[in-house]
């Protein structure tokens, strides 16, 4: 299974350096880094990792299910998609935006498939995924709309394009609905990439939280899933200490 390490979590928030960490992740036998900036890709790539994801476009509160501003992401998706298009990263996250007054879920996903729909025939030409992030709005993220599966697949089953699908967030999804073995399984072909952290904290995927990660791990491997598995939450104690035994548990 391939597996990476997101920028933030693992470089921002470490006492070691970009550079260690990023040498570190490769001896312990990481395939890529993501998140980070694009002027970050050449020093990944100078590691012998490749990129996983990159941020497609501004604003997660402020996202796809607002038509006014359909253009400005258009922009920034076509930015992005070019960039991951020259650097051979494989996804770009994109965000519903929150639930405003006034806006139905049914109107929403509609709002989200159609600049979906407008950008996906560039994202395909390029090899791209457009990945439209699973997040929690109980704890984390309140009134964001794509906050749980069924209405997320709904988006892309309105798209229908293979450059459109759902990046699940094993962390956020146990908040949200539970279920995750089922989920994940029913809705393979739906998910082009995923996310781990440990409930509650956002910290390692050990023993100390309630997700049995090696149960999770193994359905994601039984489903024939063939992207990445990326690891998003911030360490308890030392950063690639956490990352190995990450590592560990999906190295199946």
């Amino acid at each position: 299974m391939k597996q990476a390490l997101v920028w933030w979590s693992f470089v921002n928030s470490s006492s070691y350096s970009p550079e260690e960490v990023m040498s570190a992740a490769r001896q312990i036998g990481y395939d890529a880094m993501e998140m980070m900036q694009p002027e970050q890709i050449p020093s990944v790539k100078e590691h012998g990792l490749d990129v996983a994801l990159l941020i497609g476009h501004d604003s997660l509160t402020d996202g796809m299910n607002n038509p006014e501003n359909h253009d400005r992401i258009a922009s920034e998706l076509s930015a992005k998609i070019k960039i991951a298009a020259e650097n051979d990263v494989p996804v770009l996250c994109c965000f519903s935006g929150n639930r405003r007054f006034g806006l139905s879920d049914i109107k929403g996903a509609e709002h989200c498939a159609e600049i979906l729909a407008r950008m996906a025939p560039e994202a395909e030409a390029a090899g791209v995924t457009l990945c439209m992030e699973l997040l929690n709005s109980r704890r984390d993220h309140a009134g964001y709309q794509c906050d749980n599966t069924p209405w997320g697949v709904h988006v892309c089953k309105m798209v229908d394009s293979p450059a459109v699908k759902l990046l699940y967030d094993v962390y956020h999804m146990q908040i949200q609905e539970g279920d995750l073995i089922r989920t994940i399984s029913e809705n393979i072909e739906w998910i082009g990439h995923f996310h781990t952290g440990g409930n509650p904290g956002r910290n390692d995927i050990d023993a100390t939280q309630e997700i049995y990660y090696p149960a999770v791990a193994r359905a994601i491997n039984d489903s024939g899933y063939t992207g990445y598995v990326s690891h998003e939450f911030r360490p308890k104690g030392d950063t690639i200490e956490a990352a190995t035994l990450a590592y560990e548990v999906f190295d199946i």
